[in-house]
């Protein structure tokens, strides 16, 4: 399977173009690459946790947030995920035949935490220790769509602080315009087939830690710290 036939493949079955108990320790990437939208490295497609990029960022989040939310939340949605499948597939090949009731929640379960798993991949790979400025292309997008960064950046905060569970930023294929998205379930809220350019995490796991219940300072500060380089190579690989 090429890397562009495994991109589409991976966002369709998911859902996620739009929704650990694996993990031994926070090992970090010792020679990160941006790769875009070749997800060869996904959890999804290894079958283990993708390794941070950063273990804290400095006045946003600290080792003592991302470590559990790396391990625990996003493993765990991996190995939710990885359970389902397997027991899907395994039934479906056996002719074993199972409940509606059984095989509904299985389904629900492959939809939900395979999107976990890519969003909290593309949460985590799209965060920087400073926000670099926006590149070219995807400046000119956001101020095409929204009148300026900064109006889309007002907007973008808005939708994240009244969201239960992600917020964002997504392109979509079929009138190429530029969205800022609500999701407040895993395999709820998003744009079929559209691409997360940037996601922040609002669920209380990502932030409780570091703020408590200070959910708009965790969303003020995450525009800080947006990869925007990565956030461009997402927009140029979407076409």
């Amino acid at each position: 399977m090429t890397n562009s036939s495994r991109r589409n493949f991976l966002f369709a079955s998911s859902g996620a173009v739009a929704g650990n108990m694996l993990v031994g320790g926070l090992a970090e990437a010792a020679d990160h690459e941006t790769h875009g939208l070749d997800f060869s490295h996904s959890g999804l497609v290894t079958g283990n946790p993708k390794p941070l990029k950063h273990k804290s960022i400095p006045g946003f989040l600290s080792a003592e947030q991302i470590a559990p939310h790396h391990t625990a939340h996003y493993g765990g949605a991996l190995k939710g995920y990885t359970a389902a499948d397997s027991r899907i597939e395994e039934a479906v090949k056996s002719g074993q035949s199972l409940d509606a009731a059984a095989y509904g929640a299985l389904k629900r379960a492959v939809n939900s935490k395979s999107n976990s798993v890519v969003l909290h991949e593309m949460y985590f790979d799209g965060l920087a220790p400073v926000a670099p400025d926006p590149a070219a292309d995807i400046r000119a997008a956001i101020e095409k769509r929204f009148g300026s960064i900064e109006k889309w950046s007002d907007d973008f905060a808005a939708s994240a602080k009244g969201a239960a569970g992600w917020a964002m930023l997504v392109k979509h294929p079929v009138n190429g315009k530029l969205y800022n998205v609500v999701s407040d379930e895993h395999a709820m809220g998003v744009l079929w087939m559209a691409t997360p350019l940037i996601v922040v995490d609002t669920y209380e796991h990502a932030f409780y830690i570091d703020y408590q219940n200070r959910k708009s300072e965790y969303v003020d500060k995450f525009i800080e710290h947006i990869d925007w380089n990565e956030a461009n190579v997402r927009y140029q690989a979407q076409g």
